[in-house]
């Protein structure tokens, strides 16, 4: 008896997610209200400086968010800050979703029959801002026929609808101040509208703007309630807002943020990157010696280096996103990144997408075979091989050169590491790359030899988006002239662009010693897997059980809905959903996503399809006479299928289930397209650096057979648990 109840404990957990699910198809009565309690939810803007916005470690601060902590303290209570754009807090606070809101918030005649404000806390007024070179401008009569810049909700989108009734103007809307900020300094618009002392911090930061007009009298700023809600909020704030003016502290925060011009003159370009985001900026994964991973799982390289160098002299922070070179070139066309750094060749099909630095190395394309090949010494030689090239570089366009002029075969891989292990397994009979990283390569072991002299290449560039983060740009070139002239640029180059005869062989360590040495790095990529994974297939299973349901009941609608999803999921490859997810959806609805997010999404979505059908297929595997049963002995039919039809389809899905979850495993390596850097992926980057693809391939292999030959063994002892019970 002890025995069936144990092995019943199994069955009893897993009909629990079920049952949840098929209760979401039956109406039930609502929950009461929660009550209400401490601490307080805060709704704040999200980039609106100096009021509030981040700094380097991810903190909010500025005015707003150190006025709010100065009164709590004063007055005793708990709050717990919301950051949404100023549009979605507005609704929220109208909606009951927070109990208040600070984010510069005018107090306006319109607001006021909506919210209930305290007592205000400083006055803001709109102003106009040109870009710096902008000398047309110079009153409101000279925006007729010109493009405004306004973020949604705020009062200088306000003023700017009211300048659009005296003058032509075509007005550009923004969630967040930087996006506005940066159609001006970009030149997609004419002209900007925000409150003075955003704008003026704005241009003490380094922004190239000014401001060609006085700024109008405005709104005074106050912290809002939804009306006739949380009083006594309102009510702490004012008694602590008139305590911190008595004793200093109010004084204190205003001069910590709103600093004059003739302070900040000097310093604000140097303090530029630290005031505000880090520039995300992408780069290739597999591309010694341009950007690779070294032993302790640093990027290092030509690109990397010069890169730093570049950002400590002009005082700008950034971001690295590694992911493969084609990927990268999309993330910068969709504005995923703001900058690109991947030994790009400046090409004229790219400079009509994007915009150059000025060039920091020259390279061009040259030939490789295996040290043993001396049938190839030519480009005649090539006539009815085979060539390996890497996607998307200028090797793979001269690839295509000789193959309108020779019949070339083409192997095309997405990174440099696999494009060598062709021609050094004997797939393909010669590979083309950038000189420096082909000799590089060599240097470093590969069985590869040159059998011709490097084509004239393009220049190498730094890229950002044509028209987009123009500052950047400015700032790469005047950084790129004083790392020339220090000898940083000269540093950088004598460690990477070492000649033949200086090189040393690097050694083939062997499978263990390589294992040793990488082992932290593949044990970071393996808990990246496991955890898409894990992740990815809690949310599929309960929305695929959701989807089964669906499909199972005896609601058309809802069969159709079922229907469709699976039909258009299933019909869609991962890959192509991945893309879809990271660099469309972004674009589409003008929202960012992390690659970490897009992957989770995208395999949900993906594994959702399969469990959805697993489901609909374990219930329809019961005999439709345990539910006739069932029903004819008076139980309705929701728990009909709880009690009788669900326990025997938990048992026949179990098999199927653990196998889904084995191919969502195997399925995230397809993520390394969008950059996360999940166990195969790392193999990718340990074999950039080590060069031992045979060696790593076979320790990525053993990996995922120890991972999924334990939950074989796992689904075996579930099934056969729910078989004796």
């Amino acid at each position: 008896m002890m025995k069936v109840k144990k092995k019943s404990h199994i069955l009893i957990g897993l009909m629990f997610l079920l049952t949840l699910a098929s209760s979401l198809l039956v109406p039930e009565k609502p929950a009461e209200a929660a009550e209400q309690s401490d601490p307080y939810i805060i709704a704040t803007d999200v980039t609106f400086a100096p009021f509030e916005y981040q700094n380097e470690d991810g903190e909010y601060i500025g005015i707003d968010i150190e006025l709010l902590a100065a009164i709590a303290e004063d007055q005793g209570f708990e709050y717990e800050l919301r950051p949404m754009n100023f549009s979605a807090g507005l609704q929220a606070l109208e909606g009951n979703q927070v109990d208040g809101m600070i984010a510069a918030m005018s107090i306006t005649p319109e607001r006021e029959n909506s919210f209930d404000f305290s007592e205000p806390y400083i006055d803001a007024g709109p102003v106009l801002a040109v870009h710096e070179d902008n000398d047309e401008i110079t009153s409101y009569d000279d925006l007729d026929g010109k493009t405004l810049a306004v973020k949604i909700g705020t009062t200088g989108a306000q003023f700017a609808d009211e300048l659009a009734e005296d003058y032509d103007i075509t007005i550009n809307q923004f969630e967040d101040s930087a996006n506005m900020y940066e159609d001006v300094a970009a030149g997609q618009a004419d002209a900007a509208v925000e409150d003075y002392p955003v704008m003026a911090y704005a241009i003490q930061q380094g922004l190239p703007l000014k401001l060609p007009t006085e700024s109008e009298e405005g709104y005074p700023v106050g912290f809002a309630v939804n009306e006739d809600q949380n009083q006594e909020l309102l009510e702490m704030f004012n008694a602590g807002l008139t305590n911190i003016k008595e004793n200093g502290t109010y004084d204190e925060i205003m001069d910590t943020y709103l600093i004059s011009s003739e302070n900040t003159e000097e310093e604000g370009a140097e303090e530029t990157a630290a005031q505000m985001d880090p520039y995300i900026i992408a780069t290739d994964v597999t591309f010694a010696p341009f950007e690779y991973q070294n032993d302790d799982n640093e990027y290092i390289g030509i690109d990397i280096d010069l890169l730093a160098a570049i950002a400590e002299d002009q005082g700008f922070t950034y971001e690295l996103r590694p992911m493969n070179f084609s990927a990268g070139l999309q993330a910068l066309e969709t504005n995923q990144v703001d900058g690109m750094i991947a030994a790009m060749s400046i090409t004229p099909e790219r400079e009509e997408s994007f915009d150059f630095s000025e060039p920091y190395i020259d390279a061009g394309p040259v030939l490789a075979v295996h040290e043993d090949n001396d049938e190839i010494t030519s480009y005649e030689d090539l006539d009815g091989k085979t060539l390996a090239v890497k996607v998307g570089t200028t090797g793979a366009q001269f690839a295509d050169e000789l193959a309108e002029e020779y019949d070339i075969t083409i192997n095309q891989f997405e990174d440099s590491a696999n494009m060598y292990e062709d021609v050094a397994a004997g797939q393909a009979d010669a590979a083309v790359e950038d000189y420096p990283v082909m000799a590089y390569a060599i240097q470093q072991g590969l069985p590869l030899k040159l059998p011709t002299q490097p084509e004239e290449g393009y220049p190498i560039g730094f890229a950002v988006n044509e028209g987009q983060n123009q500052e950047l740009l400015e700032m790469f070139n005047a950084g790129l002239v004083n790392v020339m002239e220090d000898s940083t640029y000269d540093e950088i180059m004598d460690t990477y662009l070492i000649s033949p005869e200086d090189a040393e062989v690097a050694e083939d360590t062997g499978i263990f010693s390589l294992l040793s040495s990488n082992f932290d790095a593949l044990m970071a990529g393996l808990g990246r897997t496991l955890l898409l994974t894990l992740v990815s297939f809690a949310i599929s299973l309960v929305a695929g059980t959701i989807f089964g349901l669906f499909s199972a009941t005896k609601n058309r609608a809802l069969n159709l809905i079922a229907n469709i999803y699976v039909t258009v999921l299933r019909g869609i490859p991962l890959i192509v959903l991945a893309f879809f997810m990271y660099f469309s959806v972004p674009q589409l609805f003008d929202i960012q996503l992390t690659a970490f997010m897009a992957g989770i999404i995208t395999l949900s979505l993906n594994t959702t399809a399969y469990i959805s059908e697993q489901v609909r297929g374990g219930i329809a595997a019961v005999p439709i006479g345990q539910l006739e049963a069932a029903r004819s002995l008076g139980l309705p039919y929701r728990q009909s299928m709880q009690k009788v039809v669900l326990p025997q389809a938990i048992k026949i899905m179990i098999p199927s289930l653990i196998n889904q979850l084995v191919i969502t495993l195997k399925d995230t390596s397809i993520l390394s397209v969008i950059g996360i850097v999940e166990l195969t992926q790392s193999g990718r980057i340990i074999i950039a650096r080590s060069y031992q693809s045979g060696a790593m391939w076979i320790i990525v292999g053993l990996i995922y057979l120890i991972i999924i030959t334990l939950l074989t063994k796992l689904s075996n002892l579930i099934e056969r648990s729910l078989m004796n019970d």
